[in-house]
């Protein structure tokens, strides 16, 4: 449910590290224009500075050059106070390893980004259970992470992420730690989100899971590849490339 109203604009980002006296360009100048409602997965071995750039998208880190808009403001130029507010209000994550607290209940897990914003309990309660509705899990709204599956833990970080009500979602290899049949839930319920308005970003190293995308774009030593009916998938030997029919 793409809108054409670009949420994030990045131009000629660059990030370099040094690394036992080795300089590491990381992002090489790359340029990227993500639009309201896109689901786009960014696809690329490891090494290829894909979690660099989630850390760019995700304002967990700053380009050392280059421009990155989210809507329509200069992320690079934020304090970290204002880069901590994106982050609680206009991103919401979900991780590989789905990063509970295994001391809270689910509905209380959700409710840690609402915490952070000062709001009052009956009201972030609602909001949680709410949250936890959408994606199925009600009925669990009291067990611990450990009294849950993989897949229903999941479930609860894409509550939590929801919560809040972003603009984007921020997927770092959501189904790297599920089986392949909750692994398609999972991906069935992102595509669900976007198709009510929620803009993804999913990044991944499986070709199989880019391609649930409506847009693949490959990262490959620091630089972007926007898809045109090819693209790279890792493989054991190393990057083979593929054509698409």
């Amino acid at each position: 449910m793409t809108i054409h109203e670009p949420i994030i604009q990045i131009n000629s980002m660059k990030k370099v590290y040094e690394l036992g006296g080795e300089t590491i360009l990381a992002l090489q100048s790359i340029s990227l224009d993500i639009q309201k409602g896109d689901f786009i997965s960014i696809i690329g071995p490891s090494g290829s500075g894909k979690s660099t750039f989630m850390n760019m998208i995700g304002c967990l880190d700053r380009p050392d050059s280059g421009e990155y808009l989210l809507d329509g403001e200069e992320v690079g130029k934020m304090k970290s106070s204002q880069l901590a507010t994106i982050r609680n209000e206009k991103i919401g994550f979900i991780f590989q390893n789905f990063n509970l607290i295994t001391k809270l209940t689910a509905v209380e897990n959700v409710e840690l980004p609402l915490i952070y914003r000062g709001m009052k309990a009956a009201e972030r309660r609602e909001i949680a259970l709410g949250a936890l509705k959408k994606v199925g899990l009600v009925d669990r709204a009291t067990h611990l992470p450990t009294q849950l599956s993989g897949g229903q833990q999941q479930r609860v970080a894409i509550a939590r992420a929801l919560a809040g009500h972003p603009p984007i979602l921020l997927a770092d290899e959501p189904t790297g730690a599920l089986d392949s049949k909750t692994s398609k839930e999972i991906l069935g319920m992102m595509n669900s989100l976007n198709e009510q308005g929620h803009t993804i970003i999913l990044i991944t190293h499986d070709l199989d899971v880019a391609k649930k995308a409506n847009r693949i774009v490959r990262i490959h030593d620091g630089q972007l590849y926007e898809n045109g009916g090819e693209w790279f998938a890792d493989t054991q030997n190393g990057i083979k490339k593929h054509q698409s029919k």
